[in-house]
């Protein structure tokens, strides 16, 4: 009597009927039998065609395991932050779009609540907590953006393509973990996006496989750059997937001559040198930290937060026999500002932070009115800001000993 034809989930489990086709090579032959349902999806109350695996679940790893040379990809992404979401958007989109660039994706991130994290859970990703274990060639290709931890090589040379970052600069230019906000704190009117293959040891040193240039626009800031780049470079990111061999092969390697650095922000930087500082510069200061870290400066032995920048001022002192030194101050009734002297000229604040919020005409009536009624000679305390170089100093013993650890 012939053998009965063996079901999908017999064939799985490593039944027999005595043919040659060995589970592992029916996966080979048909390497889309076995699917991963997702909870809400058709079919999510099956099993799984070939693996059995209960209603609703995911599987831990991608099933095919043989080497694809062309798309689509499984995919195994490792980020944190918004940034990585936008990436992580379009390669999720991707699975479903007509020219499938990734065919499978699963998150690798850290254990708190992250922007990552969260989207991959509303999006039923698999997720992975970050150290990894070993993947046991389940998969192409990864994909590092904006997450913070510096990969192992064993973990490197587990995939068959290698490791991708997707990284918010025309590299070598501003390597680090804050080139977004370096390129507006030096006024950079280029920057682009780059996607690079990851080298083990060292972060952002891998040879480019695809760049994109961006001309930042006028008093753009941080915020607004990071997120335009984002955008940016995730759709780099899929572009390159889609012909992935062809970047590999044609890859370069980085121009070590060109190479900057771009340190984490810190406290540090948000302390105004009025002697040293241009209004320009301290314009990029403004627009590149002052969302995460408010300007600072110190006026009668106190900190004081500078607040809505107001930019550059043309003020006149025609008419006062007192000379300004950087750091001196003038309200301006007109367009309630407080402009205060650095290098090259005045910069304006509308509003300043002692214990509380004041409007520049808040903060003259109640500390600055009755000591700006003496137009000559110095310039009394009250009217000065001063810069704080005993902080300055300890950063920049502190910075040079700064570590790259992160990718954004």
């Amino acid at each position: 009597m012939p053998a009965r034809p063996m079901t999908d989930v017999e064939q799985c489990q490593g039944k027999s009927n005595g043919s040659e086709n060995t589970p592992w090579l029916l996966q080979l032959l048909h390497p889309e039998a076995c699917i991963c349902w997702r909870v809400g999806q058709k079919n999510a109350g099956e099993k799984h065609r070939r693996c059995g695996q209960g209603p609703g679940k995911t599987r831990l790893f991608a099933t095919r395991n043989y080497l694809s040379t062309e798309p689509p990809w499984r995919v195994l992404f490792f980020g944190t932050d918004n940034f990585a979401v936008e990436s992580l958007k379009l390669l999720s989109a991707s699975r479903d779009s007509n020219d499938r660039v990734v065919e499978s994706l699963e998150v690798v991130t850290l254990s708190n609540d992250v922007p990552v994290k969260n989207f991959a859970d509303q999006n039923k990703l698999p997720v992975h907590v970050w150290p990894l274990g070993d993947l046991q060639g389940q998969f192409d290709v990864g994909v590092v953006v904006s997450f913070g931890c510096l990969l192992r090589e064993g973990l490197i040379n587990q995939f068959p393509c290698g490791i991708l970052n997707v990284h918010p600069s025309l590299l070598p230019r501003w390597r680090g973990p804050a080139p977004v906000f370096h390129t507006i704190l030096h006024g950079d009117t280029i920057t682009g996006v780059s996607v690079m293959q990851i080298r083990p040891k060292r972060f952002d040193v891998g040879p480019i496989l695809h760049q994109e240039i961006y001309q930042v626009p006028d008093n753009f800031t941080a915020d607004q750059l990071g997120a335009t780049l984002a955008t940016k470079g995730a759709q780099l990111l899929i572009d390159t997937l889609r012909t992935l061999p062809e970047r590999i092969t044609n890859r370069r390697e980085q121009d070590e001559d060109g190479a900057t650095l771009a340190p984490k922000i810190s406290t540090s930087m948000s302390w105004i040198v009025w002697e040293e500082q241009t209004c320009v510069q301290i314009d990029c200061l403004f627009r590149a930290i002052a969302s995460r870290i408010p300007l600072r400066t110190i006026w009668m032995g106190k900190t004081i937060k500078l607040l809505d920048f107001a930019g550059k001022c043309n003020i006149s002192l025609s008419g006062r026999g007192r000379i300004p030194v950087p750091g001196s101050m003038s309200y301006q009734k007109e367009s309630n500002t407080l402009a205060v002297c650095c290098k090259d000229g005045w910069v304006g604040f509308k509003v300043v932070m002692l214990k509380k919020r004041l409007s520049a005409a808040d903060f003259y009536n109640g500390y600055l009115h009755q000591s700006f009624q003496n137009r000559y000679g110095p310039p009394k305390q009250e009217c000065l800001f001063h810069s704080n170089r005993t902080e300055l100093h300890s950063a920049g013993e502190e910075n040079s000993l700064t570590q790259l650890h992160a990718v954004y």
